[in-house]
């Protein structure tokens, strides 16, 4: 008997995991400044031109 064509039933998919930081009582991520980002983008930006 041929058993690779009976169909045989299919194994569930498990559910996403959650990401860390969404897990209950995970500590909170804060946003960045976006004006310090830019301002050390900037900076670093003006050290390689120098160089």
């Amino acid at each position: 008997m041929d058993y690779s064509k009976s169909g045989n039933a299919k194994d569930g998919k498990s559910s996403p995991k959650p990401k860390r930081g969404e897990m209950k009582g995970a500590p909170k991520t804060q946003a960045q400044d976006k004006s310090a980002l830019l301002a050390r983008m900037k900076a670093a930006a003006q050290a390689k031109a120098d160089k």
